[in-house]
């Protein structure tokens, strides 16, 4: 009898916790900010990240970098594949949660979970058997595809870790706690970062790995980040409850998961493509072309990324507050996030105006590159306000169950309008007229990220 007083406290206190969760009670501006702010740092800790293990790897070899970048078509993929599933499972439970049904969002939850290990048993195949052709399909350099194998087998076969730390991050964004992920992405990386040098050069008594030793502080980052946000989750999440027990696949639900993600990891794949495209067409000019717009990448993660970071903190508001029908907030909040994504895009358009010589010469840049990125510098960088727009918006259709028009416009942008306007220019004879294609695709892009958007007021806000 005592037992079952217990459980009935419990479940009261659990049921309270639940009635008042921050996402439906706490003005907009501060909520917006507490939730986005984690995301943010953590995301520009994983683009100083990616920089420093460019620079760890070149050191073994430039083939050893060479095989590293030959890599990120099947890292995208599988990314692509852990972030749109989060995607679909982050939107589903958030508004289960606005709508008090707290079964739906458990059962979100073990689900997001089966689907994450299912996940992983694909890449592990990948990893096994389909490597090695893989890399010979795009060299015959024999050093490249043996760097390659090292690399890519260990990240591939091992990448349980990064679907397991997508899910559970996941999980604790969809509930508000935002705060957690930071700690999760932070570690993970910071322990990537310190593993790096010690295991590809073999310090500290560590035996000298190279390639696989870069390969396996990036499984450990993730194992160690997977860890932490499952910890988290039982003992910092009471809006969710994991349990596996009497677990049954749940199609239907699956299905909801997949209609919202697969449009999401469509979006990332197409990323991949774009750049394969664009630097064939860069490649009629020079080298140095390809150079430039790798370095604009990595420069434009450092704006992009915080705002990734924001959309990722204002996802669950609005998906919350469209299943409470609070449709002020909602509006409230993509109303902000499209203001503070539009102040930082303005800041990056001004480093990319004022500051382009210092920014190349970051990466070593020659005199040759230093003239040729200036001017690309300069004439990608006048999108970013519009680009804010773009992403803000797109992230809303996505909190609101209907990611397809996210898929439509940025397969728009980078297939549709990017890639055949970067080849026309390129036709005049110059590669500064290249650069233009960015702007161009952008446009167009908002163009049709707001008839979508006058659609989905019409059809879903305004009737809430």
């Amino acid at each position: 009898m005592q037992n079952v007083d217990i459980d009935s406290e419990k479940n009261e206190v659990v049921s309270e916790v639940r009635e008042e969760n921050k996402m439906g009670v706490r003005p907009v501006n501060s909520l917006l900010l507490t939730m986005s702010r984690p995301m943010m740092a953590s995301m520009l800790v994983q683009a100083l990240y990616n920089i420093v293990d460019s620079i760890f790897v070149a050191r073994v070899a430039e083939d050893a970098l060479t095989a590293v970048s030959m890599a990120f078509p099947l890292q995208t993929l599988m990314i692509a594949l852990a972030g749109g599933t989060g995607v679909g499972i982050n939107a589903i439970l958030s508004k289960s949660l606005g709508e008090k049904e707290y079964e739906r969002a458990n059962k979100v939850a073990v689900n997001g979970i089966f689907l994450s290990a299912l996940s992983y048993l694909l890449f592990l195949v990948i990893g096994i058997f389909a490597v090695r052709p893989f890399y010979m399909n795009q060299t015959g350099d024999v050093e490249i595809v043996e760097y390659g194998i090292q690399y890519l087998t260990v990240v591939l076969s091992c990448s349980f870790g990064i679907f397991g730390q997508f899910i559970f991050e996941r999980l604790l964004t969809s509930t508000g706690r935002t705060f957690y992920t930071m700690i999760t992405q932070g570690m993970g990386a910071i322990i990537n970062l310190i593993l790096d040098p010690i295991l590809i050069f073999g310090l500290l008594g560590a035996p000298r790995m190279g390639v696989t030793g870069a390969a396996v502080a990036t499984v450990t980052g993730q194992v160690v980040a997977c860890i932490m946000a499952y910890m988290f989750n039982v003992k910092k999440n009471p809006d969710i409850q994991i349990s596996f027990k009497g677990f049954r696949p749940d199609p239907v639900l699956i299905g909801h998961i997949y209609k919202i993600g697969v449009p999401s990891i469509i979006m990332q794949s197409i990323g991949s493509l774009m750049v394969f495209i664009l630097n064939k067409i860069l490649f009629t000019f020079s080298s140095t072309a390809v150079a430039v717009f790798g370095v604009y990448f990595k420069l434009q993660s450092f704006i992009f990324m915080p705002i990734f970071g924001l959309n990722n903190g204002m996802i669950p508001i609005i998906a919350y507050n469209y299943g409470a029908r609070k449709r002020q907030r909602m509006m409230d909040t993509w109303k902000l996030a499209w203001i503070y994504a539009t102040a930082m895009m303005i800041l990056g358009v001004i480093a990319f105006e004022v500051f382009p010589e210092p920014l190349l010469k970051l990466f070593d840049a020659s005199d040759t590159m230093v003239q040729m990125g200036t001017v690309a510098l300069r004439i990608i960088g006048i999108h970013f306000p519009v680009a804010a727009f773009c992403i803000v918006t797109g992230s809303m259709f996505q909190a609101l169950g209907i990611s397809i028009y996210s898929m439509i416009t940025s397969i728009m942008r980078q297939i549709v309008v990017l890639i055949p306007a970067a080849y026309l220019l390129s036709l005049l004879g110059s590669v500064d007229y290249v650069w233009w294609s960015f702007p161009i695709a952008e446009v167009m892009s908002a163009l049709a990220t707001t008839f979508f958007f006058k659609r989905t007021y019409d059809k879903v806000i305004k009737t809430i």
